[in-house]
Order: C-alpha cells, then structure tokens, then sequence
C-alpha cells in the first residue's frame, strides 16, 4: 500500500476572515468557531493579531482548549531599526499564549523599498532575527511571504531570498501569498516548482486570495506543484473578494481521487460530513443568510427543478452529480416549480416525509396548482416552507390554527417626544384561534410596516404563543413582476427559530406589497405551528 502524503490545514476565519466587510467577531465568537474547527480536524487556527485591538488581546488571554489543533498568532516581522527584544508589537506576539507564531514578511523589493524604506539586505537579515527570536520563545515559526508571487515576478532572486531565509532560519513553514489574488494557476504551479529547488515542498505552504475567483483553484494547483501546507478560511471569508474556501477545498481533498489517492488530512470522512453544518454555523455566529449555490455545502449545491433532470436524478443520482451529498452532510433536493414534472413533486414530498405514490391522482392536481400559482407570481422553489403548506393542505393536513379576521397598517410621519421628524409604523391584527370564540387584537410598532406587521401578528397567538415565542425575521426580498400602476408584487420571507437556528422560507403575492407581505409572514407562523406539532383545537 503506498503511503499517501499529510497536508496540513491551516484556518485563518479568526484574523483574515475578521477583514470582511461587516464581520466583527467577538472573543467569545472566535472561541466557539475555534473550538468548532479543532473538532473537524484543522492542524492550525490562526486566532489574530495580540495586542492589536482589545477583542484579540481577550481572545488570547484567554484562549480557547484544543484537542488537537495549534493555536497561531498573527503578526509582524520586527520593524526596521529595532532589535526583536525592543519591538513592543513584536514581543506581544511572541509572547502570547499561542504555541505558534506566524509572522508577514515582506516578499516583494517594491515594498521593501517604498512600505519599509530599507534596503534588500536589511529585510533579509529581519526575516532572520524574527524566525530565530520566535524559536528561542520555544515555539514553532511560520513566515507568511506577502504578495509572493508579484515579488518573484519583479524580482526572483529577492522572493526567493526571503523564502530561504526564512526556512534556514528554522521556520516550520514558508507560506506563499497571492496577497492580492491577482495570479493565475498555471503560473502559480510554475512558481511555486521553482521555489521547490530552495525550500522544501514539506515546509511550504500556500495562501492564495480570491479576487480573480481562482484562489481554490490556485491552492489545488500549488498542492501539486508542492506546497504541503493550506491556508483558507471557512466560506471564503476574507477582505475584497475573500480568501480560499475551505469548505470547498476539505470535500475536494477527501472526495477527488487525484488528491484523496495521494495525501491525507486532518479531517476524516467522519467529520466530513459535518462540514455543512460548520459552514452555517458561522453564518449564524455572523447573522447571515448563507450562501444557497456555496459548492458542497450550499442548499441548492445538489437542487434541480428541471423535470427531465429530475426523473434522471431519481435514477441515476451518480451520473448527475459529482458527489453524493450526504459524504458532506447536505441533502438532494428536487425543486418544485413551473419547469417541474412529477418526478420532482413526489422527491420534494419525500424529502418533507410526505409519502404518495407517482400514481396518486393528487399529485398532479397539486403539479397543476403549483403551475398555476407560478403564473401568477408565486415561486416555490425559494420557498419550500410555502410549498410544503399547499401540498399537506391538498392532502388535507393543515389544521385551521388561526384565521385572521383584520389587518390594519399605519405609517405616519410625526414629531417624536425629543422634536425629532420621523416616520412611525404602527400595525395592528385581529386573528381568531381555532375553538375560541373571542378574537385576539395585537397592536404592534415596528421598524417600517411589515416588521409592525410581523411583530403584531406574534405579539399574541394565545395557547400558541409558545411555538413561536423564539421565531424572528430574517430576510425579505421584494420583486416587482409587472409594471404600471397595478404592478403585482413577490414577496419572499424567511425565518429562524432562534432556539434551534432552524430557517425557513414562504412566499406571498398581491397587487399589494403589505398584502404580499403579509400572506408570507402567516404562511411562515402556520409552518411553525405544523412542524411543531401545535394542538389545534
């Protein structure tokens, strides 16, 4: 049996992934995904910069306990002029509690020259100090070579320089950075060959950006041509355009035969099949919607809603789809739309734990109800919540819970009690539960009318109230589907329950967008209700 090769995963979500537009981490944050990515099987967590803001000094302070991973600190080589013992921003890094050390050197003569205003010479001999300071603090040594690949470009001989320092120096890893992102692949596997005849490809490492959509790509490359270590962050977090996707390189690794075959990971088939779960996880953590075409992990990674597609999948699922779903913990889903023939209305109602046979005359008359609701707006391939209401209410398993007797929306622009001009919305709704004769009225404000809408209509739904105490929008969209005067509106809502971090998604379509919008928001209450089991009567 040939032995297959050990690369090393490096995760980097808590510092390069910190840079994403609206992302702000806390330190609690970063120790519950840092825990969560030591479970999976990443070799290193990189937990940010020490001393360089407040959440990251917490955050090493008091660190998060590893099974199996290496906690990584982030920062800078010694500034020019200072000895590593005279560098406050140095000495808190290599005095942290981390047992490694990555530090970003300058691999580029232009920024040599311009950023640190030193000579060549003088940032070779800083690389040197930095690597042999860090393992005299006894702990393992990384150099994050900075925009790499413009260097050896530029300048070969210099790229090539800071690389060796640093690996002679007795750094464990050498890391290549496409810092801007801008490299291609094919150059990349030549580049990184040539540094493969100065530094071994065991102590390389590669950290590629995504601003040209090519940084996986641009790691599977540098894996062939060499590099042994990989940097990403989960979901491709990153500043610009985000950094290489580790939720897409891990499945990719473990699942394709010419990387499977030849190497191995810290993460075994086992964990695999949690990674889905990981990559919604941090868009909980982020309050974030996730990414429904993401490969492996995104809910419409394996979805159809082509009929002639659909009947084959059923079949023949192998020949449709590059890998199985569930090795990454997703799922198969046939969608239900205008395009869709019964082979998907019966998958979709197999996958809601709805049993009827293809040769069940209501599933075409629930294929032509679909069919028809579509054209005139409805669309239920986003909102499988909405469909799954009209097709158990077909089959007659919707319990009337509650009818709402009125609605009412007033948005008034007004004085408040400070002086201030500004716009109130106020809602308020009349609903009837089941088996009670007394109607429920809420009355409810909210932040523009449709959150005053949701907030009254959960404000009071009596012996319900239960079911969706922990329920909450999330995300409204709004698409407008014809034009003129008495244009018909979409409307697409979607909830969590914030106790089981459990979404879902319903539709409404009206002239009116309050109309619209607030059919959704009743489709996405009874679902909850259903799901839950709720006694009607």
């Amino acid at each position: 049996m040939t032995t297959r090769e050990r690369l090393y995963l490096f995760d980097t979500t808590l510092r390069d992934g910190a840079q994403t537009q609206g992302v702000d981490f806390s330190a609690a944050d970063k120790r519950r995904i840092a825990e969560v990515l030591d479970d999976l099987g990443v070799d290193y967590i990189e937990g940010g910069y020490p001393g360089a803001n407040d959440t990251d000094t917490e955050f090493f302070g008091s660190p998060p306990t590893l099974a199996r991973a290496r906690l990584t600190a982030f920062g800078m080589t010694k500034r020019a002029g200072r000895s590593t013992s005279n560098d406050p921003g140095f000495q808190a890094v290599v005095q942290s509690s981390a047992p490694a050390v990555c530090l970003v050197a300058k691999a580029w003569d232009y920024h040599v020259r311009v950023a640190l205003g030193i000579t060549n010479e003088e940032n070779i001999a800083g690389v040197k100090e930095s690597v042999e300071a860090v393992r005299g603090a006894e702990k393992e040594s990384m150099i994050d070579c900075e925009h790499f690949f413009d260097g050896y470009k530029a300048n070969p001989e210099h790229a090539l320089a800071v690389a060796w320092t640093a690996y002679d120096s007795g750094a464990r890893w050498v890391v290549l950075c496409d810092t801007n992102g801008g490299t291609l692949p094919h150059e990349i596997e030549a580049i990184v060959t040539e540094v493969t005849r100065v530094v071994p490809g065991a102590h390389l490492g590669i950290h590629t950006h995504n601003d040209t959509e090519q940084a996986v790509a641009n790691t599977l490359a540098a894996v062939r041509a060499g590099c042994r270590q990989i940097q990403g962050t989960l979901n491709g977090l990153g500043e610009r355009c985000g950094n290489a996707n580790l939720t897409s390189l891990i499945p990719t690794l473990l699942l394709k035969p010419e990387f499977a075959d030849r190497f191995e990971i810290g993460v075994s088939p086992e964990k695999l099949r949690k990674i889905t779960t990981v990559s919604r996880l941090l868009d909980e953590i982020l309050n974030r919607a996730p990414a429904r075409q993401s490969p492996y992990v995104g809910e419409s990674a394996f979805a159809t809603k082509a009929g002639i597609h659909a009947s084959a999948i059923l079949k023949e699922p192998e020949t449709y789809e590059h890998v199985r779903p569930e090795l990454v913990g997703n799922q198969r889903r046939v969608l239900v739309s205008n395009q869709a023939g019964k082979s998907n209305v019966v998958s979709e109602l197999e996958r809601l734990g709805i049993k009827v046979p293809k040769s069940d005359e209501r599933i075409g008359r629930l294929l032509d109800e679909v069919k028809s609701r579509e054209a005139l707006g409805y669309a239920y391939e986003g909102a499988d919540a909405s469909f799954e209401l009209l097709a158990r209410r077909l089959l007659g398993e919707v319990p009337e819970f509650f009818t709402v007797d009125s609605f009412r929306v007033i948005v008034e622009k007004r004085h408040n009690a400070l002086g201030k001009f500004v716009t109130v919305s106020e809602a308020s709704v009349r609903v009837l539960i089941d088996g009670e004769s007394e109607p429920l009225w809420s009355v409810a404000q909210g932040n523009g009318p449709v959150n005053a809408l949701d907030t009254a209509l959960r404000k009071d739904l009596g012996r319900y109230q239960e079911h969706i105490r922990d329920v909450e929008l999330v995300d409204y969209k709004v698409r407008i589907l014809t034009g003129g005067t008495e244009a018909v509106t979409r409307v697409l809502v979607e909830s969590r329950d914030k106790a089981t971090g459990i979404r879902w998604s319903t539709v409404g379509v009206s002239a009116n967008i309050v109309d619209a919008s607030f059919e959704a928001l009743t489709d996405a209450v009874t679902w909850k209700l259903l799901r839950d089991g709720a006694r009607a009567t």
